[in-house]
């Protein structure tokens, strides 16, 4: 006979602890976990993608694309079929073999192989066939499960990188009016979400350019040669890490340590240190004018004020370790053209342009004779 009335008393409290108290530990652990990595990297056609991942830790690549030719690899013979790469990946899981590395390029590439299966597999002539967006759905949960038989590699300390291409699509942002472009996976909207959600790292690589204005006032593209790895989110690309990556890295195996462990930075730091970078040949060549070179670059806007050789774009800076003598002279002309410009009146100038020295302000001033290298905005 109860007398407490089924109330929580101290008693009943005790009995409830009592009986509840489990005799098994949690099974909890505290700290980081070092595992292989799952890498998207993703950019342009011939930025470089697959030579950069062909200096992964010991890599095989499943080359749906067939892109690999010019490369010193080791591949997979059969890929031409969505069950010639499932059997690859089935066999790279279970074999003896001392690859580290899974690089599959790419991954828009694996996409239409998928999509090939499953028409073939329903007997339609496109994924479009289905009707109500019902192949789609199936292109989606099939590479999921794709994503799920990788799991056997990681299990093995198989790092997985996946290569991509970009592509420029419009982006309407529920909480801005408007829209704007933006880089995102070459990819179908059922597929590229399961991709970037999967993986550790996502990297959009592409190249330099900046915009300077010509002479008559319209923008142009400058540069294009220099490559970069981005490695955070901004409005203009998709990019991930949970390595603490700086948010734009150099176009190097060695930028991507952090990632794969510091053996990939010992494989090739002794190369990389023999190789002096631009700047520092800049520095050598240049150094003893250097007074007269930044003042010149600055006009020419290929680098700010306040900066030096490191932000030279490097393309520039290659034409210019080229021909160092012609450099220099037109460095003397400047130099000349702006010794002349300090010892003369100079009268009013139109507003078409804010610098004096450019190609439409010395028409304002016929009797000031500039060089041609010193006439330039």
């Amino acid at each position: 006979m109860r007398i407490d009335g089924g109330q929580l008393t101290p008693r009943r409290i005790l009995q409830m602890q009592t009986n509840t108290k489990s005799t098994n530990p949690l099974a909890i652990r505290r700290g980081k976990i070092a595992r292989p990595q799952k890498v998207v990297i993703y950019g342009p056609e011939g930025v470089g993608k697959s030579t950069l991942a062909s200096q992964t830790p010991d890599p095989v690549f499943l080359d749906t694309e067939g892109g690999t030719h010019h490369l010193d690899v080791v591949r997979f013979d059969s890929t031409a079929t969505w069950e010639e790469i499932t059997a690859s990946i089935s066999q790279l899981a279970k074999a003896d073999h001392a690859f580290k590395s899974l690089v599959i390029d790419t991954a828009d590439w694996l996409e239409k192989r998928l999509a090939e299966h499953l028409c073939r597999k329903a007997n339609k002539d496109s994924i479009e066939d289905f009707g109500y967006g019902k192949g789609w759905v199936q292109l989606g949960e099939e590479f999921a499960r794709f994503l799920t038989s990788l799991d056997a590699l990681l299990a093995r300390g198989m790092h997985v990188v996946f290569l991509a291409h970009s592509m420029v699509r419009k982006f309407e942002s529920p909480d801005q009016a408007g829209s704007y472009d933006r880089y995102e996976l070459k990819l179908s909207k059922q597929v590229a979400p399961l991709l970037k959600e999967w993986s550790d790292v996502v990297l959009f690589a592409n190249y330099v350019t900046r915009i300077a204005e010509k002479d008559n006032g319209k923008a142009r593209g400058i540069g294009g040669k220099e490559r970069v790895l981005f490695a955070s989110h901004t409005a203009a690309f998709d990019a991930k890490n949970r390595n603490g990556l700086a948010e734009k890295l150099p176009f190097s195996i060695e930028a991507l340590a952090p990632v794969f462990g510091m053996a990939v930075q010992s494989e090739h730091a002794e190369t990389a240190a023999t190789i002096p970078s631009v700047a520092d040949r800049l520095r050598e060549t240049f150094g003893s004018h250097e007074a007269g070179v930044i003042p010149f670059l600055i006009n020419r806007q290929q680098i700010k004020a306040g900066e030096s050789w490191d932000a030279i774009p490097k393309d520039y800076a290659e034409r210019v370790l080229s021909s160092p003598d012609r450099f220099l002279q037109a460095v003397e002309e400047f130099q000349k053209a702006q010794e002349v410009a300090a010892t003369k009146w100079v009268p009013f100038v139109p507003r078409t342009c804010r610098n004096w020295r450019c190609a439409r302000a010395t028409r304002a001033i016929p009797w000031l004779a500039l060089p041609p290298s010193a006439a330039l905005c």
